[in-house]
């Protein structure tokens, strides 16, 4: 086994990933990484995106110096003869090496912040066809998700962490909620629970009231909480996502939104015991649309996405009609399927052909859906 890393993972000192791990997960991957350059016969594959830089490092390495860009302030190019290297400006370099790539066997190639060399320099070091994840002059591009969608032990390790820790925050959240705070404020209280924590909120949906049925993505804008409310959220860290949603209610729940969520855990609880290796997009999507018929909510699966896998991207891809793609082992998702103001989402782990429940909750209400014979639990709604 060749040398990647020259450390192993450590949060709040403990050792979440060995060294020996950590360089067996970035081992394969430079081999499966090898693999596919030859199949597509390519010279080298230069990766500028977050979430394919982090899958590549194992998340030792997280670029991200603007949220609302796809690109990170580094690129990594893997050359078909196995040479690495990691390319940045002479004013992110010093950053870069210390605390990015120091303990990684990638070597330097560094440019001025005014001149963007990463193109001309992937083709020149590679010397031959260059595949990219971005557009770029020369290059080929490339999608690599289907050698990231299963994942190693070593990313299940790190996502089983980012899930706990991203709930915990949600849950810390949902008891700080009162009537009279805004919108704004349930994302503040959410998002500082999880930057103390070193996660990174990535998608920020909070609505209270009328809002949560009549939005589907409700994003933020102010309004002030008289009894329901919702935290939907994203968020990343070591390149994983997670998604998850909950909530608050302040006195009784009404009768016909408690159905609404039990209808929606019914949905949820379908899409679970669906998905399985090999099931299409396709497939799944249907399963979605028969259980909400057999709900009473006949085309409710037209007024929003149904969800789909998860990893290193908020979505991977999304159940659809024609979708062709299919479950693999060891693949995150996250299904979110909703009913007028009633929704369930939680992000699981399909491996060997069991449901893992990464952002459990135990602590809130629960609520128990079946689906051919086995239950499925999802998130209640916190009544105070």
């Amino acid at each position: 086994m060749s040398k990647r890393i020259g450390k192993g993972l450590v949060v709040n000192r403990a050792t979440l990933v060995t060294e020996e791990a950590w360089n067996a997960e970035l081992d394969a991957k430079h081999e499966q990484l090898m693999e596919w350059l030859k199949r597509q016969k390519l010279a080298g594959i230069l990766l500028r995106r977050h979430e394919n830089i982090a899958w590549l490092t194992g998340g030792a390495v997280e670029e991200c110096v603007c949220t609302a860009v796809e690109t990170a302030v580094a690129s990594v190019l893997v050359t078909s003869e196995g040479k690495r290297y990691y390319m940045t400006t002479e004013n992110e370099a010093p950053r870069a090496h210390n605390e990015e790539f120091d303990a990684l066997d990638f070597e330097p190639v560094l440019f001025p912040w005014y001149a963007d060399e990463t193109a001309e320099a992937a083709v020149r070091l590679s010397g031959g066809p260059v595949g990219s994840d971005t557009p770029g002059p020369g290059l080929t591009p490339v999608n690599i998700f289907p050698l990231r969608a299963s994942l190693s032990e070593t990313e299940i390790a790190r996502y089983r962490w980012l899930g706990s820790e991203t709930a915990a925050a949600t849950v810390e959240a949902l008891h700080q909620v009162e009537p009279g705070l805004s919108e704004y404020d349930l994302e503040a209280i959410t998002a500082a629970g999880l930057l103390r924590r070193g996660i990174r909120p990535s998608v920020a949906l909070y609505a209270v009231d009328d809002r949560i049925l009549q939005y589907k993505h409700a994003v933020p804008r102010g309004n002030r909480l008289k009894l329901y409310g919702m935290l939907n959220l994203c968020a990343r860290k070591w390149g994983l996502v997670v998604s998850i949603t909950r909530f608050i209610h302040f006195g009784a729940l009404p009768v016909v939104l408690a159905a609404r969520f039990q209808a929606a855990a019914n949905v949820n609880a379908a899409l679970l015991d669906a998905t399985r290796v090999g099931a299409t997009s396709a497939a799944l999507f249907s399963v979605a649309q028969a259980a909400y018929v057999k709900e009473g909510f006949a085309g409710e699966e037209r007024l929003h996405h149904q969800g789909g896998p998860t990893g290193y991207g908020e979505r991977e891809w999304v159940a659809t009609p024609e979708g062709k793609e299919t479950v693999v082992d060891n693949q995150a998702f996250a299904w979110n399927p909703s009913i007028r103001g009633g929704k369930t989402e939680d992000t699981v782990l399909v491996q060997n052909g069991r449901v893992e429940y990464l952002t459990a909750t135990p602590e809130l209400p629960v609520i128990e859906g079946k689906a051919n014979g086995t239950t499925y639990t999802a998130a209640g709604v916190l009544v105070r």
